[in-house]
């Protein structure tokens, strides 16, 4: 008999197993997807490691921000040179007819200016001998050091909320306590140095004491106390010059006593040559300022005082105690700054302009490493550069001392607007951009 039911399929094949149906459909289905579904991109090819770094530079980061900033104060500085050189301002006057001159005068004024900034700042090609290889980064220490320690003081307030205008006034009194430690105390020489350092120290800490308290106690704003210690601090210096006891016997001008051998930081790379053991202490304040802010508990109050401080004082913390902590050790740092300027080799006594401007300086130093501790001592290593390299320029190329401070200024200027950088040299936005903060919480 026939099958009531024949299989179905072509009669010429064998019907199909269960398992080729169930594949048969399977396949039908999956083509049936590919062909109702959007296709998919294909995966983007990871760009390679220069690629991104060329694009991480060319980014408003930091670095770039600096570096850049650095550019622009140079190109700045070489067009006020150019300008205010009559010789080559005379050039073109007929760049119209002969450009070659114009341009190869800039060039030559501008190249030899800053060549000789380099060497006299950092090393000198055509020196020979130790002493004279060495010479020019003996130069940019010593001026480096007194900075590094100012420019923590200033730096160190700001973290904190406090804006100390008075880190002049702090040195000078430093300067003052240690010179009179160094002259009038007979004390062996590694001990005599001690109390010196120390007295500075404690000169500084006092000036400091003064407008944390106020602040504390009174609501006495820091900025105007701090610049009225300023004015006292230096009258007081002039006045305490000529008292009989400290001014020197043999002189008729105001000049103190000379700070004895024993009381003298010691030279590092001999007697011919300036630089002394005030850059380690610097390095080493550098260091204990970055420990203090990072890694320990006072550290921690500061800066949450100086991000809120009512939140600071709901939170538990002494706002009064901190605010008076905090200017203590901003003297404390900006006297050992001006103790460098008496018992190290920028001069060994008491005069009216024994302290220059390291505080004021400081401030910039301060703005220039964004108030951070390894970055205001990077900063104070640049100043201390354009310093050194500026008394050779002005000595070999005949560019004025002046054109150095106003470089420092344009540098500042341009790494406080970090808007106007980016839009010249049309930056990218940083992954992680923190331009736009406060100097008071510590940028």
């Amino acid at each position: 008999m026939s099958n009531p039911n024949p299989p179905s399929g072509s009669p010429d094949k064998e019907p199909a197993t269960e398992a080729q149906a169930a594949q048969t459909a399977l396949g039908n289905t999956g083509r049936a997807e590919a062909a109702t579904s959007p296709k998919q991109p294909a995966p983007e090819a990871k760009p390679s490691l220069g690629r991104l770094f060329l694009d991480n530079l060319w980014a408003a980061n930091t670095f770039t921000v600096t570096l850049l900033s650095l550019l622009l104060a140079m190109v700045v500085g070489a067009v006020l040179m150019i300008v205010s050189d009559p010789d080559v301002l005379a050039t073109y006057s007929y760049i119209t007819a002969r450009p070659s001159d114009a341009l190869n005068a800039s060039w030559t004024l501008v190249s030899e200016a800053y060549g000789n900034l380099f060497k006299g700042a950092v090393f000198d090609p055509e020196a020979v001998g130790f002493q004279a290889v060495l010479s020019p980064i003996s130069e940019t220490l010593t001026y480096t050091a007194p900075l590094v320690f100012t420019g923590l003081s200033v730096a160190l307030a700001f973290r904190g909320g406090l804006f100390n205008i008075g880190a002049q006034g702090q040195a000078t009194m430093g300067v003052i306590l240690a010179a009179l430690a160094g002259f009038l105390l007979p004390l062996p020489p590694g001990l005599h140095l001690l109390v010196a350092v120390l007295a500075g120290a404690l000169g500084g800490a006092i000036w400091g004491f003064i407008p944390g308290i106020l602040k504390a106690r009174a609501g006495a704003h820091e900025v105007i106390n701090t610049i009225m210690l300023n004015y006292i601090a230096t009258y007081f210096l002039t006045w305490i010059i000529v008292q009989n006891g400290i001014q020197d016997p043999n002189r008729t001008d105001a000049i103190s006593k000379p700070v004895d051998p024993s009381a003298q930081l010691p030279r590092l790379l001999g007697d011919n040559l300036r630089v002394h053991a005030g850059i380690i202490l610097a390095v080493l304040a550098t260091w204990a300022v970055w420990w203090l802010l990072n890694r320990s508990t006072l550290g921690f109050e500061l800066r949450a005082v100086g991000a809120n401080p009512d939140a600071a004082r709901t939170a538990g913390i002494s706002v009064t105690r901190t605010y008076v902590l905090i200017m203590v050790f901003a003297g404390i740092l900006a006297g050992l700054g001006g103790s460098n300027m008496v018992l190290g080799t920028t001069a060994s006594a008491l005069t009216p302009l024994v302290v220059a401007q390291i505080g004021f300086d400081g401030i910039l130093v301060a703005l220039l490493g964004r108030v951070k501790p390894w970055g205001v001592a990077l900063a104070a290593l640049l100043f201390g550069a354009l310093q050194a390299g500026g008394n050779r320029m002005q000595s070999y190329s005949g560019i004025s001392l002046e054109l150095v401070t106003v470089l420092q200024a344009l540098i500042v200027i341009f790494i406080a607007a970090p808007a106007l950088v980016k839009a010249i040299f049309q930056l990218r936005a940083a992954r992680a951009a923190r331009l736009q903060t406060s100097l008071a919480k510590g940028w």
